[in-house]
């Protein structure tokens, strides 16, 4: 499936985000489009693991959805919290690992927009605005938890919906999810400009050989996995 700009154009609400809290980007809008053309039943349960200001929690619960949202960061649990009460939407907006926060549930939607940038450290920052991007050396140290958890999270036909960029490794990806019986495949992709992160560790990533020299595109991709 070829990159293509991104499309989906239906804004996102002007949403609080408090210092320290991942605003909504092109991954987010990604990841919406992505949603919006996922079939949604009134009542449905839903997570968002790493909500951040709670943007894509708030579109599936404006759609009628019983929606759980987890966050590790508490300024980004009181800011879904806060656009959750303006937008009069019901969330329970909780904190912590989400593998601690839902475990013995099950959901019939997984949202994850989880950090996937490679960074130098291989150790997962404990604070700061980093901590909503930064996941290893590989930029896997989060997807590959939500890979693992992702059978125990669904129910019998539930979707996962993953965000991530294309220099992560899609196909490994695809095949720790397939390998956990589950389908997948990608459903979305989309290139957009790097970010200020990103030119920051470009000799970096050069020298991992993460992204080819002089590139200004990364890749996005939105994988869709389902329990049968």
């Amino acid at each position: 499936m070829p990159s293509t700009a991104l499309t989906y154009t239906d804004p996102l609400p002007r949403l609080i985000a408090l210092p320290g809290v991942y605003r909504p980007q092109a991954d987010t809008l990604l990841l919406a489009g992505a949603l919006a053309r996922e079939p949604l039943r009134p009542g449905a349960e839903v997570i968002e693991i790493g909500t951040g200001t709670g943007a894509l929690a708030l579109r599936a619960a404006a759609r009628g959805a019983e929606v759980t949202a987890v966050d590790v960061a508490w300024p980004a649990v009181l800011a879904a919290r806060l656009n959750g009460w303006r937008q009069r939407l019901r969330l329970r907006v909780l904190h912590g690992d989400f593998a601690a926060r839902t475990r013995g549930r099950r959901f019939d939607l997984v949202l994850a927009n989880p950090p996937y940038v490679p960074c130098p450290d291989a150790r997962l920052p404990t604070g700061g605005a980093q901590r909503a991007w930064d996941a290893g050396t590989d930029g896997r140290a989060v997807i590959d938890r939500i890979c693992a958890a992702a059978p125990a999270l669904l129910r019998p036909g539930g979707v996962l919906l993953m965000v991530h960029s294309g220099m992560c490794g899609v196909r490994q990806t695809l095949e720790l999810l397939e390998r956990q019986g589950l389908s997948a495949r990608v459903v979305e992709r989309a290139s957009v400009p790097w970010g200020p992160v990103l030119r920051s560790r470009r000799l970096w990533l050069e020298q991992q050989g993460l992204a080819e020299e002089g590139t200004e595109q990364e890749e996005l991709v939105i994988v869709r996995a389902q329990r049968p």
